[in-house]
């Protein structure tokens, strides 16, 4: 199971919030780049990196942050916030990322993300399924879809989907737990390559996802309020 720490940027600098909600915004780093190389100094290779300013207004925002980073690692990473154009998706990966998230866009114009799998083919493409009582939300979580979670990552799958990452909003920088009946259920119905998103309070919640078969884990506010220790990311990544 992939070990993915986050890496959510407003202004340029690495915050988190709680259930989506800019309201609790808390800055954690002013300097993600530096965030991101102590990650890799652990043996970390994977990131998950969010474009919070992007998600929000409807286009990147932070590309300057995505360039930096991969220009300053080897870091595996996957971007999302914003995409919803050809150009977007260009200036993603021209900067670096080496996957994308589609969330909000593949549920306003699904045609658009099908073009976007066929393209670029589905290893390059994650979907982004962040639900709220298994309604899909977007705009940066704040508009909800009438969209059922496991009816959307279907619509999907026929589309040739692979990589889909899942957050339970409620359960989004709460420290409480992941929806693990959730993700089971989505495994057992779907049987797509599944990271799971949101809750993560412990290493034991890592263990968890990595028993009911999930592919990846994302951590974020775990990490930064220290519940989660970088060497334990690191000791799991050996011991895995």
């Amino acid at each position: 199971m992939k070990i993915i720490p986050a890496i959510d940027i407003i202004d340029g600098k690495c915050v988190r919030l709680s259930k989506g909600d800019y309201s609790t915004k808390k800055i954690y780093n002013e300097n993600p780049v530096e965030v991101a190389k102590e990650f890799e100094g652990y043996g970390i290779q994977y990131l998950h990196l969010v474009d919070l300013d992007g998600a929000k207004s409807k286009h990147i925002v932070n590309q300057k942050v995505l360039e930096d980073i991969a220009e300053a690692t080897s870091l595996h990473i996957d971007f999302g916030g914003g995409l919803k154009t050809q150009e977007d998706i260009e200036t993603a990966f021209n900067a670096g990322a080496k996957q994308i998230t589609l969330g909000s866009i593949a549920v306003q114009d699904p045609v658009f993300c099908y073009n976007a799998i066929k393209n670029y083919g589905p290893e390059k493409i994650i979907l982004g399924a962040d639900c709220e009582n298994r309604k899909i939300k977007t705009a940066g979580w704040q508009e909800e879809s009438d969209k059922d979670v496991i009816d959307f990552i279907l619509q999907y799958k026929q589309k040739k989907i692979r990589n889909v990452i899942c957050t339970d909003i409620e359960k989004d920088g709460m420290l409480e737990g992941p929806s693990t009946g959730l993700y089971i259920e989505i495994l057992y119905k779907t049987s797509v390559q599944l990271t799971a998103s949101g809750g993560i309070s412990d290493i034991r919640d890592l263990y968890k996802m990595k028993d009911i078969g999930c592919s990846g884990t994302i951590i974020g506010k775990a990490l930064y309020e220290g519940k989660i220790s970088l060497q334990q990311l690191q000791n799991f990544i050996e011991n895995a």
